[in-house]
């Protein structure tokens, strides 16, 4: 089976085509190597994936051509006990220390560009 579909099937990407680019990306890493999203997988094998800033390890264990439901989906894997550790630190770092975040996000305000043209002085 196609890693890219094998990665679709077991939900670990919306579409083929993320899967596709993830792979194309070097975010995949197929028994410690980069691969093509071509490249046949059996059960036994070792994935490396990065996705939405999460880190899986983990041990391919069947193959399904058909994406299923979530449930269903994770039978095809079983994550290594290094990789859920390493999944649950960041967790936590994230919930403890959030990333800033900007206070606004598109233009500023009329009020903001006004406070702006007086600290520069216009």
């Amino acid at each position: 089976m196609r890693l890219d579909k094998w990665l679709w099937a077991a939900r670990f990407f919306k579409t083929r085509s993320l899967a596709t680019d993830a792979v194309d990306g070097g975010k995949v890493k197929l028994n410690g190597q980069a691969t093509k999203p071509a490249r046949e997988i059996k059960p036994g094998d070792r994935l490396h994936i990065r996705a939405s800033e999460q880190d899986w390890e983990i041990v391919v264990i069947a193959l399904n051509e058909q994406r299923r439901p979530a449930p269903e989906a994770r039978t095809l894997y079983e994550e290594t006990p290094e990789s859920l550790q390493q999944r649950a630190k960041t967790a936590e770092l994230r919930k403890l220390a959030p990333t800033p975040a900007p206070d606004h996000k598109g233009r500023p305000t009329k009020r903001d560009r006004r406070a702006m043209a007086r600290f520069r002085g216009e």
